[in-house]
């Protein structure tokens, strides 16, 4: 194995991920998938970004808060994609040991901004639902501000010290990662020392981030639901129900596979690895090709502004 000079029980220069193991005789084919979910995740976001910048009847708490998502999935799905893609077909499976904890730092950190972002939108959902004539002097461009701020600096302060725990560590021989990606449970399985410290840690970064998330936004969920069935119009109710379904699709759409992904690195023994690193993969790429869709589709003001847009094109 090699080692950085300085200390011979100290980290190695670099790792080795094996990609999907079990599927080595068709990992050429594998990720064209992927590839072309990662597209989609660029094309997706990118547009909304340009929609949401370029027309300033957009520039409102709803769309501020899209476009923080939509540059958190742009980090979040290019922070393994080019990595994984070459990984599959070009057998590049060294990956520095540095770049490594990077590539950690920003899927943890980024996934917990992600988490943060979803909660600010019910909480927006909750305002314009519950107090519709006091939203825009609840939730104000200042306001907005530093909620997106603060979720950023929870995603980055949190996830900063597994980095630094990590680092603090003696490695074991064997440098190989069977992921496509760096991530902290598979990198901690490396360290040759006592981990319970990191686990711990790990553990309470999962229930303090995602628990409190979820809870404010069941929360803010079932107060939106007795509203809307208070409603006298039924076109009132069916139109705040569909604004609602968008936004709790992107949510099961993060929850879910991240939730199987965490337990299964703890308590999943028996799930067959291919499944585990499938489900891995799909976490990180199906919320970021699904949110543009979805919020494109289900959000009329979006939609027109690309129809627009495209007609523009045509017509040139």
């Amino acid at each position: 194995m090699m080692l950085t000079s300085r200390n011979s029980s100290s980290h190695p220069v670099s790792f080795i991920l094996l990609g999907i193991p079990g599927l080595e005789n068709s990992q050429f084919w594998v990720p064209f998938p992927f590839c072309a979910m990662y597209v989609v995740a660029l094309v997706g976001n990118i547009t909304l970004l340009h929609v949401i910048r370029t027309d300033p009847t957009l520039h409102e708490p709803m769309y501020l808060f899209l476009a923080m998502l939509a540059t958190t999935d742009l980090v979040l799905c290019t922070s393994t994609q080019p990595k994984m893609l070459a990984i599959f077909w070009f057998h590049d499976h060294e990956i520095e040991y540095h770049a490594c904890l990077i590539q950690l730092f920003f899927i943890h950190a980024f996934s917990s901004v992600e988490s943060g972002l979803l909660m600010a939108m019910a909480l927006d959902r909750h305002v314009a639902i519950c107090f519709p004539l006091h939203h825009s002097s609840i939730l104000t461009p200042s306001v907005v501000g530093k909620l997106g701020g603060g979720v950023m600096m929870r995603g980055l302060l949190w996830v900063s010290p597994f980095c630094f725990l990590v680092s603090r560590m003696p490695f074991c021989p064997s440098r190989i990662i069977p992921q496509s990606y760096c991530e902290h449970m598979a990198v901690l399985k490396l360290v040759c020392a006592d981990t319970r410290v990191n686990c711990a840690y790990g553990l309470f970064v999962a229930f303090s981030v995602v628990g409190f998330d979820i809870i404010v936004i069941s929360v803010s969920y079932v107060i939106i639901l007795r509203t809307v069935l208070g409603l006298p119009s039924g076109e009132a109710r069916l139109k705040a129900f569909g604004t609602c379904a968008s936004h709790i699709c992107v949510i099961l759409a993060l929850y879910i596979p991240a939730l199987f992904t965490f337990l299964t690195h703890r308590f999943g023994h028996h799930v067959p690895r291919v499944v585990h690193v499938m489900f891995a993969i799909l976490y990180l790429l199906v919320p970021p090709m699904f949110n543009p869709i979805i919020y494109g589709i289900r959000t009329k003001q979006i939609r027109d502004r690309v129809i627009q847009g495209c007609s523009r094109k045509d017509s040139q």
